[in-house]
């Protein structure tokens, strides 16, 4: 089974690529994975597995 989480995103004006990345890879230390980055960036939905 798996479970997701939606972690609302605000673009900033400078260092956005760097927070993006940062907040990336934090998730993914918590087993998470980005499955969809709306267009707009507003939102992002990560997946894992429920029984890990």
């Amino acid at each position: 089974m798996k479970e997701y989480k939606v972690v609302k995103w605000k673009m900033g004006l400078t260092g956005n690529t760097e927070r993006l990345e940062d907040t990336l890879n934090e998730y993914a230390k918590q087993g998470w994975r980005a499955v969809h980055i709306y267009e707009n960036a507003t939102s992002i939905v990560f997946e894992r597995d429920k029984n890990r």
